[in-house]
Order: C-alpha cells, then structure tokens, then sequence
C-alpha cells in the first residue's frame, strides 16, 4: 500500500513541480531578455519534459534501466498513440506543412537513433553524447530558420503558452521549489514503482513503460487538452512531436552521459519497434492531406489500448 501511496504522490509532485519549473524558469529568462521563441523552443520544451527527465536520471542512478529507458519509450509511444489520438478524437488537427517536414525528419532521424542505441544494448557516455548533440544542433538550426520566418517570435510566444510574468525573486524561488519538488516527486515515484514491481512480481520495465510513462506524460496530455479546447490543434501536435524528439535526444542523452546503463532485453523485443511504428504512423497520418481527422484519432487510441493489451498478457 506504501508503494502505491508513493507512485500517486510521485505522480501528483510531478504534475505541480513541472509546471513550477516551467512558469519560473520562464519568467527568469523573461527577466534576463530572451525572446519568447527561445523560450518557447527550449525552456517549454524542457519544462515539460522535466518529469521524465529527472523520473530517468533517479532511476538509472539506482539500478533501474527498465523504468528509465522504459519511461522514454513508453511516453513517446503513448504521447502519439494515446495522447495525439485523444487531441484528434476532439477535433480535426491541421499539420504546419513547412514546420512538419523539419520536424518530422527530426523525429524520424531521433527514433532511429534510438533503435541504434537499443540494439547496441548498452547506453553508454558516447552514445549519450551523440544523441544530446543532436538535440543542440537541432535547436539551432529550427532558431536559426525560424527567425527568418515573419513574426516567429509572436508565433513562438502564442504556441508556448507563456506564462504571465513575475519579479525576479519570485521568478527564482518558483524555480527552485519547482526544481526541488520535481526530484523529490521523481524519487517517490521511482521507490514505489520499484516496490510494486518487485512485490507483484512484474519487471521494472513493464511499470517503466506503463504506469511511469503515462504519469510522466501528463503535462503532455494537459497541454494538448486544453490547446484543443482553445482550437489550437496545431499546437497540441506541435507539442506531441517536440516532447518526442526531447525525449529521445535530451533525456536519454542527459541520462546516458550522467549514468550509463544497460539497456533491457524486453525493449528490443517489442516496445522500440511499437515506438518505431507508431512514429511511422504519425508522419503518414500527417503527411496525408496535412491533417488528423477523429476517425485517425480514434484508430491511434485503438492502437494504444490493443499495445497495453498486448504487455498485460506477457506479464
């Protein structure tokens, strides 16, 4: 009962320490003169990516692969099978033709990356790097093109969602705590998943990719709910992509350069390929008409709940 005590704390610190992180860290750079597309590519983008982040870091620094490489996996399937296909089943999404073919090279190119990385079977500093420079040049260049595109920088400040500004001191402290309550959700929920695994007799990696994915996945979800309640379906999958590509690139890179690890068995033989598939999936849906209709949406969250069935019946 502890253990399911400590995942639902885990869960719920990570929903409020992120989106501190996230309006803190925001208004520190506001402060400092960044533009809000600078903001919007790399702090949001983090920002929402923190849970996993730091979800990965606290579980491969105790010996846990399955719940950190299954963490990134698992989200990444889930944000474009479960939480795309929930965005499209509330409306037609429009894809930006120009923004999609650059990012979703990226995405592709990063998932790829990722299957190299699994079937070395080991995560070590070099690959870390490899991946974590991709990330740079990544952001880079989509900073360099985007400034050549009319009123990015409003673009940017509208799709990011900002958050309303606040004085540095605040900004700094809302940072910090956001920070510091983000780790200690992240360990909690690490612990108890460990627990659970091992009291059930289930893997690390099965939790790592269901209920750990899912939860760190939730700022995600939000973020596309509402952006689709608001008719800004183009920012609900704009958000689903770059969280992607941010996991594979940024997470899995810090992770492995922080502490290598061995990558599971488990993930070669099933999850990396649903992952690649539903990658695949996403840029045909996109590709086809520039646009997610409900019907793909609800064929997307098909796909989600037959994988689930699929890992339920090899438990």
């Amino acid at each position: 009962m502890l253990d399911f005590v400590l995942v639902a704390v885990g869960l719920i610190g990570l929903l409020i320490g992120g989106e501190f992180l996230v309006r803190g860290s925001v208004a520190v750079a506001r402060a400092a003169g960044l533009s809000p597309m600078v903001i919007g590519l790399t702090l949001v983008g983090f920002g929402t990516s923190a849970p996993e982040l730091v979800t990965s870091l606290q579980a491969a620094s105790i010996g846990s692969p399955g719940i950190a490489v299954g963490n990134v996996v698992g989200s990444n399937i889930g944000n474009i099978l479960l939480i795309l296909g929930i965005a499209a089943s509330m409306g037609v999404i429009a894809v930006d033709k120009k923004a999609f073919r650059r990012d979703g090279l990226v995405l592709a190119l990063a998932s790829l990356a990722a299957l190299g990385v699994v079937l070395s079977g080991e995560m070590n500093r070099t690959a870390g790097g490899l991946l974590f420079a991709m990330l740079i040049g990544y952001l880079a260049f989509t900073l360099i093109s985007e400034r050549r595109r009319p009123q990015a920088a409003d673009v940017y400040a509208a799709e990011a969602d900002l958050p309303a500004p606040m004085a540095t001191i605040p900004a700094l402290l809302t940072t910090v705590a956001g920070l510091a309550g983000t780790i200690l959700a992240a360990k909690a929920l690490v612990t108890g998943s460990v627990g659970i695994a091992s009291a059930m007799g289930l893997s690390e990696t099965l939790i790592g990719l269901t209920i750990v994915a899912i939860g760190t996945s939730m700022p995600e979800l939000v973020t596309s709910v509402i952006a689709m309640r608001k008719g800004e379906g183009d920012v609900a999958f704009g958000n689903v992509v770059g969280s992607n590509i941010f996991n594979i690139l940024g997470i899995l890179g810090i992770t492995a350069l922080v502490s290598p690890l061995t990558v599971p068995p488990e993930i070669l033989r099933l999850d990396i390929w649903v992952m690649l598939a539903a990658t695949a999936a996403l840029i045909v849906v996109a590709m086809t008409g520039w646009r997610i209709t409900r019907g793909e949406g609800a064929v997307l969250v098909a796909g989600y709940l037959a994988y689930l069935g699929v890992l339920i019946a090899g438990a």
